[in-house]
Parts: structure tokens; sequence; C-alpha cells
């Protein structure tokens, strides 16, 4: 590959991708690069040669990494890009953040972004893929972000520069969220963490918390706008296709279709790439045999299929 610029963060050549997310799969990357700060992060980039691909990497929480890994910078934030700063009704997040550790600090100040307590993932994500729960999206409380460009360029982007839709944005290729600004109604900080603690007792209910998945593996079919109507009450639930096609708890080699939540995706112990890639296929084919919906992946899945 290219010779690299010499950042002062850390940059990895090879590192095996599959201890950083949570299924626990992938391949290597050509190199990993843990920036030092912004701008770090920025002049790697403007000296980075303009063919090497750039991979923004958030905790690994919703991203299947093929077995073949990936061909490309692999950025992943850590120190000195996890703060979190509240102002009035602002919290001001770093983009490595986690989104259960920004929920609390913001119900202890009397912000009510209680949503994203149970939303496993970093800020980055979050905005990124317009995360939500609860009938709330990061949408609605989005003020600003701040990004790095692939040309190295620190840029704000504004609502209408992401053109936030339902789990997704228009975010250009290789910019790399580094910080955003939600703003979030006033609650009583009691009240807010007693509406955590019920939202946490029912994912634990209702979700395989204890298994190694990466959340929900579809979009619900129905597919709201970030201002649509609640997640409770979609039209057509994922799961509910899922298991009209007689798919819960179907397996391909280590991966298997959860049985206590049909569409969340586990790894079972000794699941590669392709088994969670190839049982999600199925399903995705089962479904629409039976009911004519074409279930999208709201899991990302990146990288090259391995060689063997």
């Amino acid at each position: 590959m290219t010779d690299l610029p010499t950042p002062r963060g850390k940059l990895t050549p090879g590192k095996d991708l599959s201890g950083l997310t949570w299924l626990r799969v992938g391949g290597p990357a050509d190199y990993l690069f843990q920036p030092a700060d912004v701008q770090d992060l920025a002049d790697f980039l403007k000296a980075l040669p303009k063919d090497v691909a750039v991979f923004p990497m958030g905790v690994g929480s919703n991203l299947i990494v093929r077995d073949g890994g990936l061909r490309a910078v692999v950025i992943r934030m850590g120190r000195g890009f996890n703060h979190t700063e509240i102002e009035g009704n602002r919290v001001r997040a770093g983009a490595a953040a986690l989104d259960a550790q920004v929920a609390r600090k913001a119900a202890a100040a009397g912000v009510d972004l209680t949503f994203l307590r149970t939303i496993p993932g970093a800020i980055g994500g979050a905005v990124r893929m317009n995360a939500g729960c609860y009938g709330s999206y990061t949408a609605d409380v989005f003020v600003e972000a701040t990004a790095v460009t692939r040309e190295g360029e620190i840029v704000a982007l504004t609502a209408e520069d992401l053109k936030f839709q339902y789990r997704q944005t228009e975010l250009p290729e290789g910019w790399v969220i580094v910080e955003a600004v939600l703003q979030g109604p006033s609650g009583d900080p009691e009240v807010l963490a007693a509406r955590m603690e019920d939202q946490l007792a029912k994912r634990d209910a209702t979700q395989p918390t204890k298994d190694r998945s990466a959340g929900s593996t579809f979009r619900n079919p129905a597919g709201f706008s970030s201002t649509g109507k609640a997640d409770d009450v979609h039209d057509l639930k994922a799961w509910k296709v899922i298991d009209d096609a007689g798919m819960r708890g179907a397996r391909i080699g280590g991966a298997q279709m959860s049985e206590m939540h049909s569409n969340f995706m586990i790894n079972t112990g000794d699941a590669t790439a392709a088994d969670l890639e190839n049982l999600g296929e199925e399903v995705r084919k089962r479904v629409f045999q039976n009911s004519g919906i074409e279930l999208q992946w709201e899991i990302m899945r990146v990288g090259e299929p391995s060689a063997d």
C-alpha cells in the first residue's frame, strides 16, 4: 500500500477488526488509525493519498466486517473524542461518547435525551444513522455536528446538510463526524432516571442483550421518516414478518436469528461474517417469498469476502 502520513495518533497496519465489532467477526483492515485529536485527524486526511479509501468506524455495534477484511484506513476515535459538555439544554458530545453515557449525563443535568439510553453505540454513529427508539430520533434533537472532510477540512454540518431520513443520512464518502450538539427538553432528573431504568428493564426482557448481536438486523418495513410514528406502533415490524416466514431461531453455521427476538441476529460462538450475512440474505429471501416484503438491512456490511 502507498506510504501513509505519520500522525501523532496510533496507526496500526493489518489490524484484525473482529475484536472491535459486537458480533466479533471480520478480517483485517489495511490500517487502523486512532487519531490523537481533531487536528491530527484533519492533517492525516489532508496528507493521505486520494486513492486510499477511508472508513470511519464507531464502537462496531451495528456492523459486519466481512471475513476478507477492509481495503481501507479504518478510523476509530477514542480518548479525545468522548467528551460530554452540557450548557443549558444543549449537550455537546464527542463522536466516541457512548449514547448511554450521554443520556445519563444529560438526565442528571435535567435534559431529556433518554431515548439514547438503550441505543448500543456512540454519538457519531447515532448522527450518521439517525439512531432512535421509543418514537424519538437523533434528528429530533440535532442542532449541528462537526466533521472532517476527506480533504482534511473541518466543517460544520446542519440538519439540511445531513438530510436525515429513517436510519440514514447523506454524509459524503470519507467524511468523519467528530462532534455533535444535541438539544433536549427539560425534565426532572429523578423522573428521567426512572424512565431510563424502565427502558432498560423493557429492553432486557425483550432483547437478547447477553448474546453477541448488532442490535436490529433489518429496518422496520414501514420505514417511517425521522419524524414518523413511534417505533412501538409501526404498522409493520421486521420481527413480525420474520416470524410469519418461519425464520425465528433459523441458523446457518454459528449464526442464528434469536429465539428471544427474531430481528436480532446472534453469533452463537463460532460464526463467520459469511454465516451471518448468508443467514440475513436467507431471511430476506424467505420473507419476500412469504409476504412480498423486501427487508432492508439495518446492520452495515463492509469489506471483502474471504478468499478461501
